[in-house]
């Protein structure tokens, strides 16, 4: 068997051992906190830490593989020589492209990057440019949303582990589709998190999730290396095309250089050494555009990030909810505001929030495709109580018409799984933690907070419950039946106008208007000679533009000075220049 060289940082033991397939090794100590020592072991050779007196046998908190979960020992893996096939890849840049946000575990029945691999295809024809996959890492249990991640640099072995996602990845890649990871170092779920006993991994301070990482307090250096080379990992050793970082806001750094600025500084220098673009997608709900300005001009230097804004102003304007941080949101100009503007919240009053919230984007220097729109995400699906879809809800029209809104649009634009047929099934929260306790306290927890916005404690699902996951698999059924065939037909041709129309290719806000009236509840949105006429009234509306027709849900009567649209619809129409 070959040697071997085992690492772990581990400040705070005074003593740690190696554990390899059962054999107790001593380790020695480097100043920095590191411990070490070389040892024979097979190539897949299971190992783990013994820390001070305690018996069990710890997990890598570097392992790539974890073949029984994360409360067990780690595994050897290195890629074979001839997994990949990417050679010829030479990638391109996320801006102004179509993301298509998916999970690996209810995409597809098998709920694994194999069975995924099967559905590529129709992400080609569908026309999008990129998947970008939920988090993929380690975490308890068998299935999750992946936000509970323990062992960040593990690949979750129920999909398929390490192997897996370089098949899916390479896959992607043969098809032209890139490839972004969503990755969550903001904090540590709590099923198999060990990290603490290692060293300082966590802060003082808290969010919504559980305890902050340390990235700004005594010890961060190190936690720090262990978020970029993590996140680097993704990029270069599983060939990803960028990441999109999981609510930033929840990053605490006092720090003079922040995290975000360092891990952007590192991947521009990744990129220019892999010889493809890498990008950097932040959740952020700060609405501050310093997230995607360029380090030279004093920004952070992402490439883009979420834009809720745009989300909440078509959302509400379609259905008509209102409820919760819907509230500043709804009315005809609001949407309009928000597509000129990118953010609604810059520096104005929030009432959900109770202060101001935002700052205005410089539509001068910062173009639209570094913000992205999208109609629904996982968060404004699987956070609603019974993780229903806007197509559990809405018309097929409806949802034609935000499509239209968002494809149409300059942002670069983002799909969640199965919108594009009007998906039937739900994305659930759903868990599956081995503790009891913390599976009844997960379930509880979720039932006592939707009960306190008023909604029934009985109609709430329990995470924990398998149908729960089961019922959260889309149905590829339904793809060719009736609407749900004609809303699919509907996205492959507004992806691929907005490929082929130059019209809709300018990315600045400045060159976007808008015509609305919000008593007969009409807008038409402007790029170029095309006018995006979307009728969100339930009863036809005359709007007053005219010309071809090169688009539409339902076919508009198309006057000499305007155009009848549908109720529940969308036109895009090319004017005559005069």
């Amino acid at each position: 068997m070959p040697d071997h060289e085992f690492a772990v940082w581990a400040p705070r033991p005074e003593l740690v051992r190696l554990d390899v397939d059962g054999t107790l090794h001593p380790m020695t100590r480097d100043d920095d906190g590191w411990w070490r020592a070389v040892v024979d072991a097979a190539p897949d050779a299971r190992y783990g830490f013994v820390l001070d007196d305690d018996p069990k046998v710890l997990p890598d908190p570097r392992s790539a593989r974890q073949p029984d979960g994360v409360h067990e020992r780690s595994a050897l893996w290195q890629p074979s020589p001839d997994a990949w096939s990417d050679a010829g890849w030479k990638g391109r840049s996320i801006e102004g492209s179509v993301i298509y946000e998916l999970h690996i575990g209810t995409f597809t029945p098998g709920g694994t990057f194999d069975s995924a691999i099967e559905k590529l295809q129709h992400l080609v024809d569908l026309g999008v440019d990129f998947v970008e996959v939920m988090p993929v890492n380690a975490f308890g249990g068998t299935h999750g949303w992946g936000y509970d991640g323990v062992l960040w640099y593990a690949v979750h072995e129920p999909y398929g582990g390490p192997d897996g996602l370089i098949r899916f990845v390479d896959a992607c890649h043969d098809l032209g589709l890139g490839v972004l990871i969503d990755a969550v170092f903001n904090h540590l779920g709590p099923s198999g998190n060990y990290l603490p006993q290692f060293g300082p991994y966590l802060s003082s301070g808290s969010n919504p999730w559980g305890e902050s990482i340390n990235i700004a307090d005594a010890g961060a250096d190190q936690v720090r290396r262990y978020i970029l080379d993590c996140a680097l990992r993704w990029m270069r050793d599983f060939h990803a095309d960028g990441l999109r970082l999981d609510a930033v806001h929840a990053l605490v750094d006092t720090t003079a250089i922040h995290i975000l600025e360092e891990l952007s500084t590192e991947t521009d220098a990744l990129a220019e050494e892999v010889g493809r673009p890498l990008s950097l997608i932040a959740e952020s709900d700060m609405n501050d555009a310093r997230l995607i300005t360029p380090r030279e001009n004093g920004g952070l230097g992402l490439t883009a990030q979420w834009d809720d804004d745009i989300h909440h102003a078509i959302h509400t304007a379609v259905s008509g909810e209102r409820q919760g941080y819907y509230g500043d949101f709804g009315s005809i100009e609001t949407l309009a505001q928000t597509l000129r503007n990118g953010f609604f919240h810059a520096g104005t009053y929030s009432s959900f929030r109770g202060r101001r919230h935002g700052r205005p984007l410089d539509t001068s220097t910062i173009p639209a495709t570094r913000l992205l729109a999208y109609t629904v995400t996982h968060d404004q699906v699987g956070n609603r109580a019974v993780g229903d879809r806007p197509s559990q809800n809405l018309t097929a029209g409806q949802l034609a018409v935000k499509a239209a809104l968002v494809l149409g649009s300059p942002y670069t634009a983002m799909l969640f799984m199965g919108e594009e047929w009007a998906s039937s099934s739900p994305f659930q929260f759903f868990s599956s933690h081995p503790e009891p306790e913390l599976a009844r306290a997960t379930a509880e927890g979720r039932k006592r907070e939707f009960a306190e916005h008023g909604w029934d404690a009985d109609a709430i699902p329990d995470p924990q419950d398998p149908q729960t996951f089961q019922r959260s698999k889309l149905n590829w059924d339904e793809v060719g039946v009736g609407d749900h065939a004609k809303l699919l037909e509907f996205y492959r041709s507004l992806v691929a106008l907005r490929r082929t129309e130059p019209d809709m290719a300018d990315p600045w806000l400045d060159d976007l208007r808008t015509d609305y009236d919000e008593d007969a509840r009409w807008l038409v949105m402007h790029r170029g000679t095309l006018a995006i006429a979307c009728n969100l009234n339930s009863e036809p509306v005359d709007v007053p533009v005219a010309g071809e027709v090169v688009l539409a849900w339902d076919a508009p009567t198309v006057g000499d000075e305007s155009t009848r649209v549908n109720g529940h619809s969308v036109a895009i129409l090319r004017r005559q220049v005069r």
